[in-house]
């Protein structure tokens, strides 16, 4: 069976991290013939290019498949898409982004090939972007919709919303978990070297995030409540890992307020290296407006950690309130501030939900599951 994948842009991002472990995990456990196909990626969240190449796996660039709309690159893209997968053949193609899933499926469609699976990383519509986007993404996303045979999403938040926007049917649906290897993050659950190397004590309780420095992410959130929580806690101080457009403002932000020495900003960072990073945080913090399934707060609870989380799209299904976290109403700084106060004040509650976590992800988030439930029902699709 050859299978082809297509996605939009190859950065350092839960999505794509996603689509790689799923490509070269068909590739290995189930001796898949499959191939990525991407557009150019640029820009400093850092590219997974390379990496994916030397895990061999089989990658093919279309330079015209850019993030942004452009009438000019998009029927470029369409052509050479249309041309490769005239050329390969495929059972298969397995769409994901919403650049890559609209262009992808429809040229899919236009050289008949038989399978057509989009996948649901995160929503392309909602109440995060302006009206006139709004209408269009969703418009694009309900003609996608009619060429798609099945969708597969990271969480069943995304099926309701994709369901309520009548976009698919019920039957259509299946939620497979963003799985990943577990072993890094275990084994970093704690991990004082990293600490040393932050310039942080032993006593100091870290608050971290793991996400790109963009909007929608919750940085500023995290910035506007620094002074109180320092206030009442002068041992709280706050890791953020990653890098963006945004990364100059936010540090200038925690310039004026006087933050200098309590925020430690990484910048890009290889995936390899955010085990250690989550190991040396006390409190991983998830404050984003869009998101499919949090691939960080499973990452915090891989590595044993409390996880605060706004009840944005899929968070609730991996930060369980009092049972794994903390779950607050979105943009509520108030709980926001009280959550990490508590936290940061009952190691023993801290210890309770990092296990409780830990236990959890271990059993439905590992990347081999991942892998296996979507070549189940690759093989489904197929009969």
């Amino acid at each position: 069976m050859r299978i082809v994948h297509i996605i939009t842009r190859l950065i350092v991002g839960g999505a794509q991290e996603n689509t790689i472990a799923t490509v070269l995990g068909l590739q290995a456990r189930h001796g898949a013939d499959v191939q990525l196909l991407s557009g150019p990626t640029s820009g400093p969240e850092g590219s997974l290019e390379a990496r994916f190449i030397a895990s061999n796996g089989r990658f093919q660039l279309c330079p015209h498949l850019i993030r942004a709309i452009h009438p000019w690159h998009d029927a470029l893209a369409l052509r050479d898409l249309k041309r490769l997968l005239h050329k390969l053949n495929p059972a298969i193609v397995h769409t994901h982004s919403g650049k890559a899933g609209f262009i992808g499926r429809l040229a899919a469609r236009m050289v008949n090939t038989k399978t057509l699976i989009h996948g649901i990383h995160g929503p392309s519509f909602g109440s995060f972007q302006g009206p006139v986007a709004n209408a269009a993404f969703l418009a694009a996303e309900r003609f996608a919709a009619g060429m798609t045979r099945h969708f597969v999403s990271v969480a069943h938040a995304m099926t309701d919303q994709y369901l309520a926007a009548g976009i698919g049917q019920p039957e259509q649906f299946t939620r497979i978990l963003s799985g990943f290897d577990l072993a890094p993050f275990a084994s970093a659950a704690e991990n004082p070297a990293q600490r040393n190397r932050l310039g942080i004590a032993g006593d100091e309780i870290v608050v971290g995030m793991v996400a790109r420095l963009f909007k929608l992410k919750g940085h500023d959130d995290l910035l506007d409540i620094a002074p109180t929580l320092l206030a009442q806690n002068p041992k709280l101080r706050f890791l953020l890992v990653g890098d963006g457009a945004w990364r100059a403002r936010l540090e200038e932000r925690a310039d004026i307020a006087c933050l200098n020495g309590k925020f430690h900003f990484t910048g890009l960072v290889p995936p390899e290296e955010v085990p250690s990073l989550i190991g040396a945080m006390d409190i991983l913090v998830h404050l984003s407006r869009r998101e499919g399934l949090p691939r960080a707060l499973s990452q915090g609870s891989a590595a044993a950690k409390p996880t605060v989380a706004y009840d944005c799209d899929g968070a609730r299904e991996v930060c369980l309130h009092h049972e794994t976290g903390l779950l607050i109403p979105t943009g509520d700084k108030i709980k926001l501030t009280e959550s990490l106060l508590a936290l940061a004040a009952n190691r023993p509650l801290r210890n309770r939900l990092g296990r409780s976590g830990q236990e959890r992800v271990k059993a439905e988030f590992g990347v081999d599951r991942m892998v296996d439930q979507t070549w189940a029902l690759y093989k489904r699709l197929s009969v």
